[in-house]
């Protein structure tokens, strides 16, 4: 074919497979071959979460493979009614197929899960160079055997069982081309092999290691469940008060309006004068290493409690006013939670995306321990003494801070809603377009430390205005005041002394208007605020613009989702159908703006740190001129031509909503 023809023939479709193998790292981390082992573990686990298994035990061999058996149902050998092929086929070669998608009516394989993707155990077989599955189902013995995700030996039963014995046996070959280490890393596997002892009462997990001759295998069982791992990760410290354990999930769907049957969270947590907080936690027994909302509701749940324990009893000094960082600054956690459809940022599923999360946690957590605070008094005035002098420290700091301001204070400008928090580092401003976007946002917003500025049309493009006539223009003037730092070129060295937010942020509707607005704001900083993006402080919020309803199915409850743009719309009604819910049932709603939302809406999607969509600015040293180059094109008054070619030529690259 001639070099740079675009023609039929040049579009190539990946089948099967193949998407696996062009981009392994979209799909799996290819640090080391641990991720995808830890799939099939998943699956072994998911069959015990479901109360069929009591059994997970992996072996690593000499020769680099791991094999992984279960005694649970065994996957299903018969033939698929729809596509005609054995279903432990299917399981292993379909990037979409599995029995977790159907979870309407109770009549999927699995309530409870570890997510949605749907190509777990088939990146498994895609990136290994052999991967052999024997099933125990029926009384038979099945067999079937892949090579670089192709099947080499077909399905075929190899003997016969107990009809009482059933089961799944995995062993895989990890390809080392897809991974820059061959071999799986022990530590990580042992972590979590070991957790899935501790969230799985009653099954018995073992690791047997060929190469280790002084300890070829390893037990695991926590007869105390979360209780006994925490102490063993705080290395058997004494808290300051009896670790707090609990559980709650919902029993009955007339019990909560909002969750499914099962939904919930078990927990035991303590804390440690003498160390740091930090935690672990999961979903349907999945790691989240990156943590994400479920933590986030633990966090919130554990602070309203203490925080009402502490008022009730009349232990706060005056003066002091507790942040959720103080009570959880020295709070130690082991939380899992079940969710019946989680969302996690990417397949490696180290955070939990799901919004629900947040307030599931918080509100099984809030109630039991504020219970418990007020039934044990003694051990609730310790944990209060250790919140309080968190909250003081804190304090002392945040006036160190204060003193390093100029004596000089402006005027801050009428419009400005300001928070009520004198602690710089949890700040934000919002900088909000309109009037009436800005209303909303004051009623959203969190008052303590969050402010408001609405500004009023569109800011003057300053790309080639003087320092000195800046002021001129009350918008800026106004933004200038109410951040406290002066405007500044990029050698200079700004006096940042009087920064009064952390962070900046802009917030502009989901459309042409809004996106002008953005760049408008942001020529602003680029040109005469450099150390505010140098420094990480300038933001840009990504308000949603479509909502989508979605009717009750199953044992879902009716909920509200959103979507950034037309294809996170499409991906989420693609996802909505493939859990079941009934193509055209949803209803789907645009944004004209955010003065169109309810505070409540705005909150939940564009201003909680827990579940918003902030991006920061940022510019590489070395971009800087790359970066000036563009903004001269787009912002410059002579570059009119510039402007025109540059539209012309990648005018059709941009998806434009008018």
């Amino acid at each position: 074919m001639a070099k740079g023809r675009y023609i039929e023939s040049s579009i190539r479709v990946l089948k099967g497979l193949e998407p696996v193998k062009e981009r392994p790292g979209m799909y799996t981390r290819t640090q080391d071959p641990t991720h995808i082992i830890q799939e099939v573990i998943d699956n072994a686990a998911d069959e015990a979460l479901g109360g069929y298994a009591t059994l997970i035990d992996v072996t690593l061999h000499a020769d680099g493979s791991v094999t992984v058996r279960d005694d649970g149902r065994g996957i299903p050998v018969g033939m698929h009614p729809e596509e005609k092929e054995p279903t432990v086929q299917l399981v292993f070669t379909r990037l979409h197929a599995g029995g977790k998608f159907d979870k309407q009516g109770g009549e999927g394989a699995y309530a409870f899960s570890g997510g949605l993707h749907g190509v777990g155990v088939s990146v498994t077989n895609a990136l290994s160079t052999r991967l052999e599955v024997t099933v125990k189902r029926e009384g038979k013995v099945h067999r079937i055997v892949f090579a670089d995700g192709d099947v080499v030996e077909k399905l075929k039963a190899i003997g016969s069982c107990p009809a009482a014995e059933t089961g799944t046996e995995v062993r895989a070959y990890p390809d080392p081309r897809y991974f820059d280490s061959p071999h799986v890393s022990l530590v990580e596997l042992e972590r979590s092999l070991r957790a899935k002892a501790v969230l799985l009462p009653g099954v018995n997990v073992l690791l047997h290691v060929e190469k280790d001759k002084e300890a070829p295998t390893r037990t695991w069982h926590y007869p105390e469940g979360l209780k006994g791992y925490l102490e063993e990760l705080t290395d058997q410290q004494e808290p300051v008060a009896p670790i707090f354990t609990g559980e709650r999930y919902v029993v009955h769907r007339s019990d909560s309006d909002s969750f499914a049957e099962g939904e919930g969270a078990a927990w035991a947590f303590a804390w440690h004068e003498a160390s740091a907080g930090q935690g672990e936690s999961y979903v349907n027994l999945i790691p989240t290493a990156a943590g994400g909302t479920h933590e986030a509701g633990l966090r919130s749940g554990v602070f309203e409690a203490v925080k009402s324990f502490i008022e009730h009893h009349g232990l706060l000094p005056r003066g002091v006013r507790l942040q959720m960082e103080d009570v959880s600054a020295r709070l130690h956690y082991v939380l899992s939670t079940r969710i019946l459809d989680p969302q996690f940022q990417g397949q490696t599923k180290e955070k939990l995306t799901s919004r629900d999360a947040l307030k599931l946690v918080s509100g099984m957590v809030r109630d039991p321990l504020e219970v418990w605070l007020n039934g044990h008094v003694e051990w609730g005035r310790k944990i209060a003494e250790v919140v309080i002098r968190q909250a003081l420290a804190r304090m002392k700091s945040g006036q160190k801070v204060e003193k390093r301001k100029g004596s000089g204070v402006a005027v801050l400008p009428g419009k400005l809603t300001d928070c009520e928090s004198d602690d710089v580092a949890e700040r934000e401003l919002f900088l909000v377009e309109g009037d009436s976007a800005g209303g909303s946002a004051k009623l959203a917003r969190n008052k303590h430390a969050q402010a408001i500025l609405p500004l009023r049309g569109k800011v003057l493009n300053t790309f080639e205005v003087d320092r000195d006539r800046l002021f001129a223009n009350t918008e800026i003037h106004d933004i200038a005041v109410a951040v406290g730092v002066d405007p500044h070129g990029v050698d200079d060295a700004p006096d940042l002394s009087g920064l009064r937010y952390q962070r900046i942020i802009i917030m502009s509707d989901a459309d042409v208007d809004g996106s002008h607005i953005k760049v408008l704001l942001l020529t602003l900083f680029f040109m005469h605020f450099p150390a505010l993006i140098a420094g990480g402080h300038v933001c840009v919020a990504s308000p949603p613009l479509f909502r989508i309803d979605v009717p009750p199915h199953g044992k879902r409850p009716a909920r509200k989702l959103y979507a950034l743009d037309e294809g996170e719309l499409a991906a989420i009604e693609d996802r909505l159908t493939k859990e079941g819910v009934r193509s055209g049932s949803w209803s789907v709603g645009r944004f004209k703006g955010l003065g169109e939302m309810n505070p409540e809406q705005l909150w939940d999607t564009t201003m909680n740190p827990d579940t918003r969509r902030v991006l920061p600015v940022r510019i590489l040293n070395q971009e800087r001129a790359e970066t000036h180059t563009v903004f001269s094109r787009l912002m410059g008054k002579g570059e009119a031509s510039a402007r025109r070619e540059w539209m012309e030529q990648h005018g059709t690259d941009v998806e434009v909503d008018i």
